[in-house]
């Protein structure tokens, strides 16, 4: 059985009858967890253990964990930073800045992996402009260059660990003040001003290697009237044609306001994956979950099967107790204990 083109979520911190029986749909193809789903690491780990046993090819497993406000596991994890404190250190010390970066995000990716999640949903490439809440301080800086230089390096933290990266929100989120999980939100802004600044990010990281990416729930009016995870002028003509990106694109949750430009969710799901996504997430509503799976008609390509299988992890450290003896991560911990305070208030923002 392969993969299927939809990540769905699950109630609690135990696999129910009902869970396993639409984890082992066809339509199927991964889990994204939440604070919801963890109590402790040793039983975070039992849960991923039986979602992994279920099939073969095993399901991917993602979570949102960038640090600072967004981070679904903190009991036995490493507390990190927002991405901004990143920013903050590269404007008086960049080679301190890039060396923490790769730090942080080798430290997400082991505590993550040694877990049994395969996937984090990040960096954020969006924008600091300074007017948008649901961004805010999880972008690295206002700058584009200086994101992507930060992001970069992010990325070869997550990499030497054995996770792929997923850059977001494409083509850029921060420009706008509506939260795209409450409201529909429009960036009025003509195309060029996006691909000078908000799609730079995007552009470097893909020449660096980036494997997947994450579409936003915003439309851009003076490009196309589909919010970009629906455009298939944003998914095909721009991210594949022009900034030619080859990786694995998702759907943000198909659940939040800023997606109900089709009233029913199959229908988005639908539209999302005729765009170009490559897996289309559907969290927070089982009843939608179970409507998606009785209903979606998708064929999903080869070339699309095998992006997916390409973002499972390669996990170094076979358990916690090999992680803490590696001097890398002892010395990343220290590092990333002299970082400015972070918000330790949890928000579940999805995505």
């Amino acid at each position: 059985m392969s993969l299927g083109p939809v990540m769905l979520d699950i109630a609690g911190t135990q696999l129910t009858d009902d869970d396993r029986k639409r984890l082992m749909h066809p339509l199927t193809g991964g889990v994204i967890l939440f604070t919801r789903n963890f109590e402790s690491r040793k039983q975070l780990t039992a849960l991923t253990d039986e979602i992994r046993s279920l099939r073969t090819p095993r399901l991917l497993i993602a979570a949102d964990h960038e640090g600072g406000r967004v981070q679904r596991f903190r009991e036995d994890f490493t507390r990190l930073p927002a991405m901004r404190e990143l920013g903050k250190i590269w404007d008086k010390n960049p080679a301190r800045a890039r060396k923490l970066a790769k730090q942080v995000g080798f430290v997400l990716a082991a505590e993550l992996l040694v877990s049994g999640v395969d996937l984090c949903f990040a960096p954020v490439l969006d924008i600091d402009y300074g007017q948008s809440s649901v961004i805010g301080d999880r972008a690295f800086h206002r700058n584009p260059q200086v994101i992507a230089d930060l992001a970069h390096n992010l990325m070869l933290g997550l990499k030497s660990a054995g996770m792929q990266a997923v850059g977001k929100h494409f083509p850029g989120h921060g420009y706008i003040q509506a939260d795209s999980h409450l409201e529909e939100s429009v960036d009025q802004r003509p195309y060029v001003d996006i691909e000078m600044e908000d799609m730079v990010p995007f552009q470097r990281m893909i020449d660096y290697g980036l494997n997947g990416i994450m579409a936003a729930h915003v439309i851009y009016p003076k490009v196309d009237k589909y919010p970009a995870g629906f455009s298939r002028i944003w998914l095909q003509d721009k991210l594949r044609g022009e900034l030619q990106f080859e990786g694995c694109i998702f759907s943000d949750d198909l659940s939040m306001q800023g997606a109900k430009y089709f009233k029913s969710i199959t229908e988005r799901v639908t539209a999302a994956l005729q765009a170009g996504c490559d897996m289309a997430l559907v969290c927070n509503d089982q009843q939608a979950a179970q409507e998606v799976l009785n209903m979606l008609q998708w064929d999903s390509s080869a070339a699309s099967r095998a992006r997916l299988a390409h973002m499972h992890g390669k996990k170094r450290f076979t358990s916690m107790t090999q992680l803490r003896e590696d001097t890398e991560y002892v010395q990343a911990l220290h590092a990333i204990g002299t970082i400015g305070s972070t918000d330790g208030t949890e928000t579940e923002l999805p995505f």
